[in-house]
């Protein structure tokens, strides 16, 4: 599936996406960030790439038109080569902590659920906690408990408890829709938290 199906697929399943569109042109990403609204974010897409960051295929914080078309230019120079779908223009997420939420199907013990922290550390950092399919909110509980991070999630110095009840909401959707959908092979990350909600920023997931 391409990444734009696997978003309609979970919008349709009541997961909240940030509003987005796939421009396959420097003009049709100009119309879809005055269509959003800026400030946007834009991502290569590509069956390619698998890690944008990596490639320099992603751009955040654009202001205005001008910016946006030099960030077009550059992200498809460093994709050059490589067969591009097209550039995903996104509203640009909220302030918070970073989360990963997915899971995967495990050939012994079924479906499994991953919370952690998130972003493009979550290989190296990997402060994840797991749960075997189906989970209750005491899980979602013991799983935020167990985490390094657990103090940022919880306001650490000055700041604000995340949300808590959006964050135990979208872990059993996720653990609802895999088991579900017999999804192999699940990530949300990143998902961005603070203490009034959440936007899922990235979505991959296979059957």
């Amino acid at each position: 599936m391409t990444l734009i199906e696997d978003f309609n697929t979970l919008e349709k399943r009541g997961f909240r996406l940030l509003p987005y569109v796939l421009a396959k042109n420097e003009e049709d990403a100009v119309q879809a960030a005055k269509k959003i609204g800026y400030p946007v974010a834009m991502k290569i897409v590509s069956p390619e790439i698998v890690h944008k960051t990596d490639v320099g295929g992603v751009r955040i914080k654009i202001k205005n038109a001008e910016m946006l078309r030099n960030a077009y230019k550059e992200i498809t120079e460093n994709a050059k080569g490589k067969k591009i779908d097209g550039i995903l223009v996104q509203k640009m997420a909220r302030k918070g902590v970073e989360l990963i939420i997915g899971g995967k199907k495990d050939a012994q013990f079924g479906h499994m659920i991953v919370l952690g922290l998130g972003g493009i550390y979550v290989e190296i950092f990997r402060d994840i906690s797991a749960r075997i399919c189906p989970l209750v909110k005491s899980d979602v509980e013991e799983m935020v408990a167990e985490l390094k991070v657990h103090p940022l999630l919880e306001g650490a110095r000055g700041k604000k408890p995340i949300n808590k009840k959006m964050l135990e909401r979208l872990v059993l959707r996720v653990c609802r829709f895999m088991m579900e959908e017999d999804i192999k092979e699940m990530d949300l990350n990143p998902v961005v938290f603070d203490e009034l909600g959440c936007d899922i920023v990235d979505v991959r997931f296979s059957r």
